[in-house]
């Protein structure tokens, strides 16, 4: 009997799987700098809940973050888990949640903030009724790079009607998006991305007036032709030499809020890239830049959910995920995405 109630317990016992890393990056990630280990879980005390991954994100700011975790720490990151077992009354089993439980299969928690303090760190919560959209977009437009798209830009750039507003990154995951809003709020908008089949991509889908293919040579001459009477909005969500380029063509008064820097993720955090100066064109123009993350607006998520969903159901905003299968894929998804392989969100489905 006692041999049985052992087998017993031994069937429930649950099986994590996850990525810590194994090696500090040195310029881009590789795939052995990050290894998947197994880790047995404990049976559930009260106050927690076992949550099941079922879609995870992979986004720029990990490759930045993860310079702080010491060598065998889980890579931080965020997903949407089932919650398969519960002993906490506010997040019951069979639902759905948004949790910083980083790249792991199966996590204990009790609804607190995660252990990887980071840029995403905010208690998980309980995914909303979205209706018939996917539930990944929890993930994206609405998720995190949606609010970050929302409140970086329209707190920042308080962009009015006829502006110009110009973004980088403007493929990805809150590129995309906020090129979008900018044209609900009546903007011309012009994306910086890579390649020109991805700036077409954008006309053709986001409704973009134009593009900039940062890999030419002719950076310059293409925002005269683009932005021939200036820019009044900068969303950066790259920083480096491109943007110096950038704030040259800013009008008087422009306004540019800074969300990222991937151009420098992959180079010493002590030692970032020299680029041309902008502070005699910040002089003359009085031009305005604030950096931005998303936690400082952690209070007013919602309300940035909210409008998004709004929009996406009257089809003012559209969207667009990369997802790559398997949870053995997450470290190729991250170095596809650092590299902008990807067009709107970068996710994995487990």
């Amino acid at each position: 009997m006692k041999n049985g109630n052992y087998l017993r317990k031994l069937s429930k016992m649950v099986v994590a799987r996850k990525y810590v890393l194994a090696k500090h990056f040195e310029g881009a990630p590789k795939e052995s700098d990050l290894k998947i280990v197994e880790e047995e879980l404990p049976p559930l005390k009260d106050g927690e809940f076992l949550a099941e991954a079922v879609y995870l994100s992979v986004d720029p700011y990990m490759r930045a973050y993860a310079y702080k975790l010491p060598l065998g720490e889980t890579m931080v990151g965020t997903q949407i888990a089932k919650i398969t077992e519960s002993k906490n009354k506010n997040f019951p089993a069979g639902k759905y949640v948004v949790g910083k439980f980083d790249w792991r299969t199966h996590t204990i928690s009790t609804g607190d903030t995660g252990t990887n303090q980071g840029p995403a760190s905010h208690p998980p919560y309980i995914v909303p009724d979205f209706g018939e959209l996917p539930l990944s977009y929890a993930l994206g437009v609405l998720g995190m790079p949606g609010t970050t798209a929302y409140f970086g830009f329209l707190e920042i750039c308080q962009p009015k009607p006829g502006e110009t507003v110009i973004i980088t990154a403007a493929a990805g995951a809150v590129g995309s998006i906020v090129g979008q809003i900018a044209k609900i709020k009546g903007c011309r908008v012009i994306g910086v991305t890579g390649s020109n089949e991805k700036g077409q991509y954008l006309m053709d889908n986001f409704g973009f007036d134009g593009y900039v293919n940062y890999k030419c040579d002719d950076i310059e001459q293409q925002l005269e032709k683009v932005a021939p009477e200036g820019i009044d909005c900068y969303f950066d969500n790259v920083a480096g030499e491109i943007s110096s380029k950038i704030i040259k063509y800013m009008k008087m008064f422009g306004r540019i809020s800074v969300c990222g820097s991937i151009s420098s993720y992959n180079t010493n955090v002590n030692t970032p890239p020299k680029v041309s100066c902008v502070q005699l064109h910040m002089l003359r123009k009085q031009l305005r830049m604030q950096g931005f993350q998303n936690y400082l607006f952690y209070n007013r998520s919602f309300e940035g959910i909210n409008q998004n969903l709004q929009w996406v159901k009257e089809g003012k905003l559209k969207y667009t995920e990369t997802v790559t299968q398997g949870f053995e894929n997450m470290t190729k998804a991250f170095i596809e995405m650092l590299e902008g392989k990807n067009i709107g969100k970068a996710i994995v489905k487990v």
